[in-house]
């Protein structure tokens, strides 16, 4: 798979642990020596003033409670965001009425005493990732070496008021591995899940429908505004790219660049491009393994094995009980087809040891397999954190209306013509998706949220070679009506390359200081993992 660099020529027309986790505790604040400044002719640090623009309001203050510790907020510059819940009720002034929300925001200060004028402004996976959770996966990558780079709660997640987090669907998520994932009981158990997240979400007093891409982008544009920040440049990882990509045609204005990474276009988002980034992530990982000689001996066949195995396990299923840490008891894992692949999806970023594990498997051994999916659904980072009240806000508004069923049937049948028929509706880790959406029960979105984005602003589109959550395809796709983007396709690393790879953590930082060229000799040195080989 040999690395790719593309420049956009044509006219302009989420997860690792780190991604996952959550983050921090007590109410921190601190300031940083020479800091950007908040636009032209003033000297105070962005973050550091109040000020109103419009009906939004930025308040300098402490910074956000979070799920777990984030020793670097001691240096962050803090405060919240308030903004109207729902901007379609302009005319009705606040105090008939008119809701306010309140979001987060750290400003993590540049490595430099003399940053660069232009912060950059971090889009969060999800939907339904907390963006201040994730400070320790752009600071791990050097995001912020010569800016500030700025973190916001999106509407609805953790250190968000309202929190439109549902432990009860992370919960049941964790048991339902227990479970075979098509069968109707299933379904009807989902769906419950649902609705009690939803009655949950009105007990907050939250309007529903107004969480969603439109409102959040309308956040960050207030929010740029109300810091006073001319031009910032916008990196969005997994769905923070959907957002970015919205958020380019709908408030371009102050926006010099933008990076996105683990792409995932709002014209095409859904269980139908979900099954075509199953089918990418799967291949490259498949053919680096024949590509390698011990591997491929080794483990001969690895996709025919892996496709078996998915059609046997459906019509089969096998059960077994892992022990799972904090766990009083044992765990049951149903190993279904369906399991296996949401397995798979995830384990492109563990790849060494994939082929191995479906060797175990195809011997009768399941337990590596079914350890890997309850350590993931029953860790403390899986449960509360995420906040379905956006997950299920922008799904149901965005994506469903625009997507029937039977399109995403059909998507899997291209895209693994083997696959019994009873799995093919229920896309990877989207499953249930119209029934859950029929029970969220909030309006569609405008037709034109799901036209592409066209513009000329420089972009840099990441995508990783394993990535089987947002298709490597991703990438030339939206840049076909992007005048300005350079595509990168980092071989051999999966989901969000920015957090695995310091190739791409260089590209992209690179890009940030030269927006039209950034540096990417680092893809000619890259080599293919070393593959587990059992004796």
């Amino acid at each position: 798979m040999p690395p790719r660099t593309t420049p956009g020529r044509r006219p302009a027309r989420r997860l690792p642990a780190t991604l996952a986790a959550a983050t921090a505790g007590a109410l921190v604040t601190g300031l940083a020596a020479l800091p950007v400044h908040a636009g032209p002719g003033t000297h105070d640090p962005i973050g550091t003033v109040a000020r109103t623009v419009g009906d939004a309001r930025f308040e300098p203050g402490p910074c956000p409670r979070t799920a777990d510790p984030i020793p670097d907020l001691a240096r962050a510059r803090c405060g919240t965001l308030s903004v109207p819940e729902d901007r379609s009720r302009h005319h009705k002034p606040r105090e008939h009425g008119r809701r306010t929300i309140t979001l987060a925001v750290a400003i993590m200060p540049a490595q430099t005493s003399r940053p660069a004028p232009d912060p950059i402004v971090w889009f969060a996976g999800g939907p339904g990732d907390d963006a201040v959770s994730e400070i320790p996966l752009a600071l791990a990558g050097n995001l912020n070496r010569d800016r500030d780079v700025v973190f916001m709660s999106q509407r609805g997640t953790y250190s968000a008021d309202p929190e439109l987090t549902c432990a009860n669907i992370d919960r049941f998520n964790a048991r339902a591995l227990g479970l075979v994932s098509n069968a109707p009981s299933t379904g009807r158990l989902h769906v419950d899940a649902t609705r009690e997240c939803r009655d949950r979400v009105d007990g907050t007093g939250a309007e529903r429908r107004t969480y969603n891409d439109i409102e959040s982008a309308a956040d960050y544009d207030d929010l740029r505004r109300t810091l006073g920040v001319r031009k910032w440049n916008v990196f969005g990882i997994s769905y923070g790219t959907h957002l970015a990509l919205n958020y380019m045609r709908l408030h371009p204005k102050g926006i010099r660049s933008v990076g996105i990474d683990g792409i995932l276009p709002p014209s095409l988002a859904g269980g139908a491009i979900t099954w075509k980034a199953a089918r990418e992530g799967f291949d490259g990982l498949f053919r680096a393994c024949e590509e390698q000689p011990a591997c491929n001996t080794r483990y001969p066949n690895l996709k025919a094995t892996f496709l078996r195995l998915v059609s046997e396990l459906e019509a089969n299923p096998l059960t077994t009980t892992v022990t799972v840490p904090d766990e009083p008891e044992p765990v049951k894992v149903v190993l279904d087809g369906s399991n296996l692949v949401t397995w798979l999806t995830s384990a492109t970023h563990v790849a060494q040891g994939v082929p191995r594990s479906l060797d175990e498997l195809a011997h009768g051994n399941p337990q590596r397999i079914a350890e890997q999916l309850a350590g993931g659904k029953y860790s403390p980072q899986a449960i509360g954190r995420v906040a379905h009240g956006l997950v299920y806000g922008v799904f149901c508004s965005q994506w469903t209306p625009y997507e029937s069923r039977a399109d995403i049937v059909r998507a899997g049948h291209r895209a693994f013509p083997t696959f019994p028929r009873s799995m093919l509706a229920n896309a990877p880790q989207l499953a249930w998706l119209h029934d859950d959406c029929r029970a969220w029960d909030i309006p569609p979105a405008p037709p034109w949220i799901r036209d592409v984005t066209r513009s000329d602003i420089p972009t840099l589109a990441l995508s990783g070679g394993f990535d089987a959550q947002t298709a490597p395809s991703n990438g030339a796709y939206v840049a076909r009506t992007l005048s300005r983007a350079t595509t990168v396709t980092v071989p051999y690393v999966a989901h969000v390359v920015f957090a695995d790879s310091t190739c791409a953590q260089t590209i992209t930082t690179s890009f940030f200081e030269r927006p039209t060229a950034p540096d990417t000799s680092c893809l000619a040195g890259l080599q293919p993992p070393q593959f587990e080989i059992a004796p």
